[in-house]
Formats: C-alpha cells, sequence, structure tokens
C-alpha cells in the first residue's frame, strides 16, 4: 500500500496556499495597483530559486476541512543575484495580512542560523481584534518577541519594502531594518491606522495623509527611500543588497570595474565657483568621482543639507556622504546629524569604507535648530565618528567650520585631501569679523573699506595653504586627480580590513 493519498492531500494544501485569497480578493488587490505577494517575490528574487517554506500552514474558520484558509504570510529561502537570502512578506489577500502567524518569526531564524540576508516585503494591517474572541484572551506584549530581528541588525542586513497599508506588528519590524522604501500612492506606515486615530483623537484622517511615502520619505524620515511603483521599489532593494556583504563575517563584494581608475573629469577644475556666496551641484560632482557616475542615493528627500549614498571606486563599495550647498547651505542640521549617525553605523557594521566632500559651514543656527536639539545631534554624529572601525576619506572642496567641520573627519582613520577651494576655520570669515572687529570697524571713516580690508587678510589665512602648511590636511590636489587619489588610498587600506570582521560594539553611551 502506498502514500498516494496523503501525496495528493500535499498537493491539495499547495494549491490552496497558491490561489491565497481567492481570485475575487486577488482581483481586488491587483486593481488596486498592487502585486500579489507570490507576484512581488518572483519579481525580486532569481527565476526559480525560490523554495517556499510552511506553505501548507494555516487555520481553520471552523471544524470542517474545507474551511481551512492558508496562512496570510508567504516565506522562504531564495538567492539575488546568485546570494543566498530569505525573503517573506504578508498576503494582504488572507485576513488583511493580519498579525498571528509564527512565520514572520521562522524568517528571522533562518536568516540568523544560516546568516543571510532577511528580505521584509510588508503588506499587514497588524493585529486583528477579531482574535481576542476566537483565543479567549490575549498575550502580554513584551519585548522578548523581537530579540531575534534586533540581533539580527548587528548580523545580516536587514531590507524593509512597504508595500501597502502597514501597521502595528508589521511596521515596527519595517523599522528594524538597515534601509527601507515605499512606494508612492499605494503604501502607507503608521502605528495606528485612520480608524485608531479618529477613536484615539478624534481626527478624521486619509491614509495618505497620515502615512504615505511623502510623510515618511520627507518629512518623519522613518523610511530611506521612495519608489514610483512596486517595481521599482524591488530593483531598489536588489540595488542596495548589490553593495553590502552577506554577514558582518564577511567583506563587501566586489565588482569588477569598467570605469578607468585614473579617470581625470575637466569639468571638476571648475565645478566649484569663485564666488563663495554662488552654490553648486554637489551630487553633480560626486558622479564625476565614483565609478560610471553611479550613486544609489539612500533618503534622498530627507534632511536634504546632507547627501549619502553607496557608490564604487575602482569596483570597490564605498559610502559616500556629501554637504549639499543647494539646501540651507550645507549646514548640519539636526536631520541631517542623524542621518549621518544612521548612515555611518551602516557602513561601519558592514565594513564600506566612506568617502566625505565637506562644503560645511558649521551646524544650523537660529531658534528652530536650537529647540530641535542641533548641539546634542551634532555632537551625537561626533561620538559616532569616533566609533568607526572603517577608513573615512576626506575631501574638502570648500568650507569646513566650526562644529559641522568637526564631525566630518577623525584623525584615527581619515585621509585628508583639500582642493584650491577648500578653506578652515572655527567660524565662516563674514559672522566671524562681525563678532570680532565690530567695534573697530565701526569706529573706521571708511567702515566697509575697512571691512573688506579684515576680510581679504583674513581670507588668506583661511586657504588650504596654511592648514596644509600645518599638516591639517595630507594635501591640496588638482580637483582632477581626485578620482584616482581616493582609489589609491582606498586600496591602500584594504589589506587591514580583514581584522575588524565581525560585529561591531560600541564604546560608551550616545550624547
Amino acid at each position: 500500500m502506498s502514500w498516494t493519498p496523503e501525496v495528493e492531500e500535499i498537493s491539495v494544501r499547495r494549491a490552496r496556499a497558491d490561489a491565497m485569497g481567492g481570485p475575487e480578493k486577488v482581483e481586488r488587490h491587483r486593481s488596486a495597483g498592487k502585486l500579489n505577494i507570490r507576484e512581488r517575490i518572483d519579481a525580486l528574487v532569481d527565476p526559480g530559486s525560490f523554495l517556499e517554506l510552511g506553505k501548507t500552514a494555516g487555520s481553520y474558520a471552523d471544524d470542517t476541512d474545507d474551511s481551512f484558509v492558508p496562512d496570510p504570510y508567504v516565506c522562504g529561502l531564495a538567492t539575488i543575484d546568485g546570494r543566498q537570502v530569505v525573503v517573506g512578506g504578508e498576503d494582504f489577500t488572507i485576513k488583511g495580512g493580519t498579525e498571528g502567524s509564527k512565520k514572520p518569526s521562522l524568517v528571522e531564524r533562518v536568516a540568523a542560523e544560516y546568516q543571510i540576508p532577511l528580505v521584509l516585503l510588508h503588506d499587514g494591517a497588524g493585529f486583528n481584534i477579531g482574535t481576542l474572541l476566537n483565543n479567549r484572551g490575549v498575550s502580554m506584549p513584551t519585548g522578548s518577541e523581537w530579540t531575534t530581528i534586533v540581533n539580527l541588525l548587528g548580523e545580516v542586513p536587514v531590507v524593509a519594502a512597504i508595500l501597502g497599508s502597514v501597521a502595528g506588528g508589521p511596521a515596527g519590524r519595517a523599522m528594524l531594518s538597515h534601509w527601507s522604501c515605499m512606494v508612492k500612492d499605494t503604501s502607507q506606515l503608521f502605528a495606528g491606522g485612520p480608524p485608531v486615530v479618529k477613536r484615539a483623537i478624534g481626527l478624521d484622517i486619509h491614509k495618505q495623509d497620515l502615512g504615505g511615502s511623502h510623510i515618511h520619505a520627507h518629512l518623519s524620515g522613518a523610511v530611506d527611500n521612495e519608489a514610483e511603483d512596486e517595481l521599482d521599489c524591488l530593483r531598489q532593494v536588489k540595488a542596495f543588497l548589490s553593495y553590502l556583504p552577506t554577514n558582518v563575517w564577511q567583506l563587501p563584494p566586489y565588482r569588477v570595474p569598467t570605469d578607468p581608475p585614473d579617470r581625470r573629469d575637466e569639468e571638476l577644475l571648475s565645478i566649484i565657483p569663485r564666488n563663495r556666496k554662488r552654490g553648486y551641484d554637489m551630487r553633480r560632482l560626486v558622479r564625476h568621482v565614483v565609478d560610471d557616475g553611479e550613486l544609489f542615493e539612500i533618503a534622498p528627500g530627507w534632511a536634504g543639507s546632507l547627501i549619502t549614498g553607496l557608490a564604487r571606486l575602482n569596483g570597490h563599495a564605498v559610502g559616500v556622504l556629501a554637504n549639499n550647498p543647494q539646501v540651507r547651505a550645507g549646514a548640519v542640521t539636526t536631520d541631517a546629524a542623524d542621518k549621518q549617525v544612521h548612515f555611518m553605523e551602516l557602513c561601519d557594521q558592514f565594513h564600506i569604507p566612506m568617502v566625505y566632500f565637506v562644503d560645511v559651514p558649521g551646524l544650523m543656527v537660529g531658534p528652530e535648530a536650537e529647540t530641535s536639539g542641533v548641539i546634542r545631534r551634532g555632537m551625537r554624529a561626533l561620538w559616532m565618528l569616533n566609533q568607526l572601525r572603517v577608513p573615512l576619506l576626506n575631501v574638502n572642496v570648500r568650507r569646513c567650520y566650526g562644529f559641522g567641520g568637526t564631525v566630518t573627519r577623525h584623525t584615527g582613520h581619515t585621509i585628508s585631501l583639500a582642493w584650491p577651494s577648500a578653506e578652515f576655520g572655527g567660524i565662516p570669515v563674514e559672522a566671524g569679523i562681525d563678532a570680532a572687529f565690530r567695534r573697530i570697524i565701526e569706529e573706521d571713516p571708511d567702515p566697509e573699506g575697512k571691512r573688506k580690508e579684515i576680510e581679504d587678510r583674513l581670507q588668506r589665512l583661511i586657504s588650504p595653504f596654511p592648514a596644509a602648511e600645518q599638516l591639517g590636511v595630507e594635501d591640496i590636489i588638482d580637483p582632477r586627480d581626485t578620482r584616482p587619489l581616493l582609489i589609491r588610498a582606498l586600496e591602500a587600506s584594504l589589506p587591514g580590513r580583514d581584522r575588524h570582521v565581525g560585529p561591531h560594539a560600541k564604546i560608551g553611551v550616545r550624547p
């Protein structure tokens, strides 16, 4: 006697899982402009690589076999660009993707045991109050259920794509990631959705206005990137992972370069205006230096005075930081300081060297900056700088002043280069003159002439040449040599990188 009946039962249960919530619910989901969870996984992973885990899991609506409902979560092992990952996400067509499944804990455990990246495709509404009636009570909330994913943040890349209305537990898990992305118009993220908000504080608000991508990718900074559609979001997931190692015990992947290491772009010689009051395109500057002009920007819509992203130099992954003179003159705002700390933690955790293109007038000033705690956050960035184990290559392209300049370099790990347009000091000349020479200027018969005289004298002192004479920078360089010199310095640091692999223990308490 064979086991044919049982094998046939396996096929029946798998077919039910493939059908998800049924044709009507699947079509309703698709008509809202969304892919279903199985389509999302197929679009993300290498063809034929998905090995589903727990496909026959589910529950019964009543005591009959026909009432079986597949688990509202789909997960498994797969490869992305040939690298092993574990991927999982809520199936919104079944119970709105609400909590109750054990599979989120399963994928976290598998990622921890196999030491491979975890990719979460979120589209779930969190806790379903109906489970109280079914379970005749509720379990006590406890932080212990989050221990595995918290620990994962120190071990493997964790990525979250927010692809629908996400609240409660899925929203919390999305925040416990190294990088996250939302889709314009079709995804939302909140601690509590509109019905909860109306009940709690009496505010009637649309879900898009409460937690759409324009809120979190541009205003709150809770989410890093914004995508035009779901396929764009999944493309960005792949791009982000391509720069990171599989885990903290490995180095970032190397890509054979097609861009010559000795390339010298002529435009760099004139990209910084001689008029110090004029801005320029810092992103354009960066793209002239990195491989093939490719910069995968992280959090481009938030804290715009600082640009952060991933790129390559002669095939080696690097983190890029750059002050943006077109937003708040490149000053370090409260949000920019937080953005720098998170990005430096990411790069340091996964052994990615960094390049900092410096043009910073200092910390942001004014009542708004003070009430937002800019000094505390700025010193938090300084604290993070002193935690770094990876090389930090510093290119001073224009201003480097005060505390703002302090958080761009660390003498223990930094090679600092300066362009001829660079200038250094404790405070910008214009502001310093008003503070130090106000009486002399006011008492002179020609106040403006006196101001100009003092400014010209100070301007010579803040140029990069006195700084180089005192070894404040390692060298003043022709801007066109930036790419080949950075590559040379970066590759000199490579032999010692192996000694820092593994988790990174932090020192002290962050400010």
